[in-house]
């Protein structure tokens, strides 16, 4: 799930003391933000956004496009929405169908698995690239250019060859990563009087594509009586239509908002190398695990039903309504994160909820079914959420965010990608889903572990 480096809240708690230099103090740079010591710093909501593009400065044209382009706030609001929806649809809607593909082409346990792994894979790959092609093509055209190869991506997965079925793969993972980057600071860049409300309506778009996806995965493969390859299909068409919401928008920047130049650090400050940080390396590590548990049951949990006994359309429909309840701890854990000194409380919240549910599985998953699936979202939504938070809450300004930022959604989708392929060679090798849920049990423990260093009151 999830996501761009979207974080709820308002803004960055003043000064935190430093995981490289203790005792000593720093202030960000927010506006309306005072001073606070490191031993009582400021309690307040965190950053909504975190700007993959912080750091740069608008060209004198990148201003002017920028103004034509605000001059248009409904086509922006349109070509937002829509773009929204397409961000994990595409991912969502695999899910409820992965038996049935794996039959189509004969697929062991662990190369079904890649299905849902190799767009996870392009997910980290494309985040490392994102910032760049913003700054050099311009947000507009980047975005227009990856709602065409989401499109295209999805077309390539319903072709009659396994090839084409992990080469579209490619293509997904690419695009959303692309959507994922540079939405959010698209939204902070154009609404930043009415930042929190775009991101309600930006993560609401978002979730309510995969939760859409998912319950019509196997209903639309009866509608439309052309088998999952017509239902994966189907979803080409709203990227399709997203694309021609945002061609407006690339018409009237022309590529303008591209060729930003850096800007030079304010009073000639060196830029913070987070690759060196240890605590950067822990928030990246808890991104990547919470990844990790959400990725395999995108990938697994419709068919670890079916495997029990659950019928295809209700294992889709429990598995949209997982999607469905993430919107909750999505909304409120990240609220309280940034309400508080040190956020190890809701670490612990929100891998306890994880655990939880996935223990349910373990026990009783067809007659808990619904429970362990409103246990799962909540603590998913909760996590993904929180770990987005952190970046924030550890950054002691923006450059120092969007550079944590870009960090953590590259190592740890890199991460996340080999949990559904692990947990499918499991299944294969042991006929069983026992030892794949034990593991991720492990992962649960250990992002216990990383976050709750990671949640320490210190910046980066």
């Amino acid at each position: 799930m999830s996501a761009g480096a979207r974080t709820s809240g308002a803004r960055t708690p003043g000064a935190r003391t430093s995981d490289t230099e203790a005792g000593a103090t720093t202030t960000a740079d927010v506006p309306g933000s005072g001073a606070a010591s490191a031993s009582e710093p400021a309690v307040g909501p965190a950053p909504v956004l975190v700007d993959a593009e912080a750091g740069v400065r608008a060209s004198a044209a990148g201003a002017a496009a920028r103004r034509a382009l605000l001059a248009h706030p409904a086509l922006l609001l349109v070509g937002i929405v829509l773009a929204s929806l397409n961000m994990r649809a595409a991912l969502a809607s695999v899910a409820p169908l992965v038996g049935e593909i794996s039959a189509a082409f004969g697929l062991s346990a662990t190369a079904s698995s890649l299905v849902t792994s190799v767009p996870v894979l392009f997910l980290g790959a494309g985040a490392a690239v994102a910032p760049w092609l913003g700054r050099r093509f311009g947000a507009e055209r980047v975005l227009f250019a990856a709602l065409l190869l989401l499109g295209a991506g999805v077309l390539a997965r319903v072709l009659p060859s396994v090839y084409a079925l992990y080469g579209g793969g490619i293509l997904v993972g690419t695009a959303i990563a692309l959507l994922n980057v540079l939405m959010p600071g698209l939204i902070k860049r154009d609404f930043p009087d009415r930042a929190a409300a775009m991101t309600s309506v930006y993560t609401g778009a978002m979730i309510a594509g995969a939760t859409v996806a998912a319950a019509a995965a196997v209903p639309l493969e009866k509608t439309l009586g052309g088998g999952w390859e017509a239902s994966l299909g189907f979803w080409s068409l709203l990227a399709a239509v997203a694309a021609v919401a945002w061609l407006p928008q690339v018409l009237i920047a022309r590529g303008r908002t591209g060729h930003a130049v850096r800007a030079v650090p304010a009073g000639g400050a060196r830029p913070v190398n987070v690759w060196r940080s240890a605590l950067a390396w822990q928030v990246t590590l808890f991104m990547g695990l919470q990844s990790l548990w959400t990725y395999v049951l995108i990938a697994w949990m419709p068919t670890i039903f079916v495997d029990h006994g659950m019928d295809r359309s209700t294992a889709g429909v429990v598995f949209a309504f997982n999607n469905l309840v993430q919107v909750a701890g999505a909304f409120v854990v990240p609220l309280l994160a940034g309400r508080m000194r040190s956020q190890r409380p809701l670490i612990v919240l929100v891998t306890t909820l994880v655990a939880a549910g996935y223990a349910g599985l373990l026990v009783a998953p067809v007659e808990g079914a619904w429970l362990w699936s409103a246990l799962l979202g909540v603590g998913q939504g909760g996590a993904v959420g929180l770990a987005l938070t952190l970046i924030v809450l550890r950054s002691g300004d923006a450059v120092t965010a969007a550079g944590l930022s870009g960090m953590a959604q590259t190592v740890g989708y890199l991460l996340a990608a080999g949990g559904p392929l692990a947990a499918g060679a499991l299944h294969q090798a042991t006929g069983s889903w026992t030892p794949p849920i034990c593991v991720v049990l492990g992962v649960c423990a250990t992002a216990l572990a990383v976050g709750l260093l990671a949640a320490r009151n210190r910046t980066v």
